[in-house]
Formats: C-alpha cells, sequence, structure tokens
C-alpha cells in the first residue's frame, strides 16, 4: 500500500518538475511556471473571488449528480431487466449519448431562459444516458447462478436484493459515478461560460478575454484539488469496502 502512495505521490511531482522545466525553457507568460499559478490561486482565494464561484460551481455539480444518478440507475434497472422496455428505450439512449451536449445547453437555455435550471437541466440531459448505459450493463452481466443458488434454498426477497443482486451492481455504479462526476463538472463549465453569470466557467471565460493564462490554471486546479479529493477519500473507500464482498 505504501509502495502504491509513493507511486502516487512521486507521478504528481514528475508532472510538476516536467512542467517547470518547460515553463523554463519556454520563458514566456503563456506557459507560467507552476509557482506563478500557486500565487495566483492564493492571491484569488485570499480576496474571496474564487471561493465564491467555486462554491457556485460546486452546488451545480452537486445537483446534478444527485438527480442524474438515481433516474439512470433506475432506467438503467428496467432496461437491463425486461427486454421489452430495453426494446422500446434503447433508440431513445442512442439519441441521448450522440446528442452534442452544446446543442442541448443553448436548446435549454432558448426554451427555459439563462436560469440555473435549464443549466442543472442541460447537464442532466447529457449525463443520464451514460449512468443508463453503465447500470444496464452491469444488470445483463450479473451471475445468475448465484441468483438460482439463492432460489433454491428459498432466501428472503430482501436478502436476495441486498445480498445477492446489487452487491453484484456497485462496481458498476461506482465507476458510473466516477465518469458522470468527471464529465459533470466538464459539462458544466461549459453551460457557465455560455449562459451563467457566476462560476467556475464564466470567470474561466473572463480571463480567457484577457489571456489571463495563469488565473485560468489557477481556478482551473482549484476544482481539480477537489476532485481529487472526492476520489480519494470517498469513492476509493467505498471501492475498497465493497471489494470485500467478493
Amino acid at each position: 500500500m505504501n509502495t502504491l502512495l509513493y507511486l502516487r505521490i512521486g507521478s504528481v511531482f514528475f508532472l510538476i518538475a516536467l512542467w517547470q522545466i518547460t515553463a523554463l525553457l519556454a520563458d514566456s507568460s503563456m506557459f507560467p511556471a507552476p509557482l506563478a499559478v500557486l500565487n495566483s490561486l492564493i492571491g484569488h482565494i485570499s480576496n474571496g473571488e474564487l471561493l465564491h464561484h467555486l462554491g457556485i460551481t460546486l452546488y451545480r455539480v452537486t445537483m446534478i449528480f444527485l438527480i442524474a444518478m438515481p433516474v439512470g440507475i433506475a432506467f438503467g434497472l428496467l432496461m437491463g431487466n425486461f427486454k421489452k422496455i430495453d426494446a422500446a428505450l434503447d433508440t431513445l439512449l442512442v439519441l441521448g449519448l450522440n446528442m452534442p451536449a452544446l446543442v442541448v445547453i443553448m436548446l435549454c437555455y432558448i426554451w427555459f431562459g439563462l436560469s440555473d435550471v435549464a443549466a442543472i437541466l442541460a447537464v442532466v440531459i447529457n449525463k443520464v444516458p451514460m449512468v443508463i448505459v453503465t447500470i444496464r450493463e452491469g444488470v445483463k452481466a450479473i451471475d445468475k447462478k448465484l441468483l438460482e443458488v439463492a432460489y433454491v434454498y428459498k432466501v428472503s426477497r430482501y436478502r436476495l436484493l441486498f445480498t445477492f443482486y446489487i452487491p453484484q451492481l456497485y462496481p458498476y455504479i461506482i465507476a458510473s459515478a466516477r465518469n458522470g462526476l468527471s464529465l459533470i463538472w466538464k459539462i458544466v463549465l461549459v453551460v457557465e461560460l455560455l449562459g451563467r453569470s457566476d462560476g467556475i466557467g464564466f470567470q474561466l471565460s473572463m480571463f480567457f478575454q484577457f489571456f489571463d493564462i495563469t488565473s485560468i490554471l489557477a481556478y482551473s486546479f482549484s476544482f481539480i484539488v477537489i476532485i481529487i479529493g472526492i476520489e480519494n477519500f470517498i469513492f476509493r473507500p467505498i471501492e475498497v469496502r465493497i471489494a470485500k464482498w467478493r
């Protein structure tokens, strides 16, 4: 375990060192060094600006995640278990998977106005199909023989569901949650850039207009740090706990 931790930390330091060397060779304001980005990050945190916009973006990401995951899981279970429902919704699912996020965002803003409701709805529409696909495949991959054994021994429905059925879906739920979180925050930035007056995406658009690369990187890394924290302190511990079932 320590070796794996050292490898993760070592890869981060290697990336920072490579970044520093490249910045020195470039010697340009268009490619700031890590220390310059860190100083910019501290400055934006000190004046409260970054924390304000970061909080707004986190709120949107959280709301979208809490809406998209249950809806996607519910439809994934239905399509995975019932062939008729799967056949009826499969074309719509393919359409949802291939509809460009930018088009959905623009339509939602036109139909529902430049509001948080439109912003959140646009990202939910983009996220739900991916959850459905992952959960549906998880349902199809469930070990039917294990369920048959449970039936033979007349296991109660409650125990059948929470001991034999759902645990087999855990890896697929975690995978969709991981992929979903990374997709959500990326699309949220686009949503904020196009039609909101606050949030990380809005601020990035402001910095872009002034070619402020240092601030762009500072704001981006602030959110990346939070995502890494969620991965290491929420998703990984859950994954380790789930692995014990196997």
